[in-house]
């Protein structure tokens, strides 16, 4: 049984999103994904000030399985990345929704992570 914390949205290519307040909004990918990709080896990210669209790619995922691409679940401007997955991409596979985070985003509509499936939902799309 996944992970799936009940504050944050999810889209169904497995990226999950926590909106903040002002917002911006912290993006990783769940632990369902995590664990079917294996080891971690690698994680690429964009550049910071990166403006994207919903469902552009936004990095990549190697791990001792496979390769794997990083989907934008809502349109934004890239404000930050997790620098520690450079030295330490395992970091995604012990705790992908504290320090495993990939971006922060300033999103181009909020409104947009309504859009987004709840807890209950993603739990079910996994089923």
């Amino acid at each position: 049984m996944s992970n799936v914390p009940s504050q944050l949205r999810y889209a169904k290519s497995h990226e999950w999103l926590h909106l903040e307040a002002d917002g911006t909004a912290t993006i990783g990918i769940t632990d369902y994904a995590q664990a079917a990709l294996g080891d971690i080896t690698y994680v690429q990210l964009p550049k910071i000030g990166a403006a994207l669209k919903a469902g552009d790619t936004f990095g990549v995922v190697e791990s001792v399985k496979a390769a794997s691409d990083l989907y934008l679940p809502v349109a934004g401007t890239i404000l930050a990345v997790n620098s520690t997955l450079d030295s330490a991409p395992e970091t995604v596979n012990t705790a992908p929704y504290e320090g495993g985070w990939m971006l922060k985003l300033k999103l181009s509509d909020p409104s947009a992570a309504a859009s987004l499936m709840d807890a209950v939902a993603y739990q079910n799309s996994l089923n």
